[in-house]
């Protein structure tokens, strides 16, 4: 969303697309999983009294809202992509086949996997995890607004300290908030490394690849 408030901002969106392409281009697989906060956020729909799985149900919808504007991007950069969601709705996406999936990437094509895991009472940030796994990726890289995982909110504590690398237990203990523990639980269970950057770091998808760029390596 851009510094708006709500919604898909287009110059944001291109900005990702070309993050996405530069690693593209050096012959990575990429796979995609994107959230739907900007539009729709379940927690918080459930938090003003909605039913807790309706107001997930309309968050998973918001990821696939924003997994088609993402896939636009990525096409108008020449990078052919397949949206794929937990959720069939044949007329705008592919429902997700893991085989399937797996040979888009063997094509070469950006998979964007929308709506979550098709379960409510689930984040992304599980989804991810376990699209990681299926899809054999070797390692999931979370994009965020800071370039790494702290010991306290950098935003609000000038003495916050960066980890550059940080056990999975650790995370769990400690709370530090890089993923939901059901999603960090699953990456230590199958031994799958989180990369957390900055999203907002100009060339700093490529530059974690190329080991220049700032980032923490959640690990075993």
């Amino acid at each position: 969303m851009g510094d708006q408030g709500y919604g898909l901002h287009p110059p944001t969106m291109a900005r990702i697309a070309r993050e996405v392409k530069s690693v593209h281009e050096l012959g990575v697989e990429i796979c995609m999983v994107i959230g739907g906060g900007n539009i729709f956020r379940g927690l918080q729909g459930a938090a003003q009294g909605m039913e807790r799985a309706t107001a997930d149900y309309m968050g998973m919808l918001a990821t696939v809202m924003n997994a088609l504007g993402m896939q636009a991007a990525l096409e108008a950069e020449g990078i052919f992509t397949r949206v794929i969601s937990a959720i069939p709705m044949d007329q705008v996406c592919e429902p997700y086949i893991r085989r399937r999936a797996i040979r888009h990437l063997e094509k070469k094509r950006v998979c964007i996997f929308a709506a979550g895991t098709g379960n409510p009472y689930f984040t992304t940030d599980t989804a991810a995890t376990l699209r990681a796994n299926e899809m054999g990726c070797e390692a999931i890289f979370k994009g965020t607004k800071v370039d790494g995982v702290y010991d306290k909110d950098p935003k609000k504590f000038p003495d916050a300290r960066r980890y550059e690398t940080v056990s999975y237990d650790e995370v769990l203990q400690k709370h530090l908030g890089v993923m939901d523990a059901s999603a960090i639980a699953l990456a230590r269970d199958n031994n799958l490394p989180i990369i957390v950057f900055s999203l907002d770091e100009p060339g700093g998808f490529r530059g974690v690849l190329s080991g220049e760029a700032t980032f923490t390596r959640v690990q075993g």
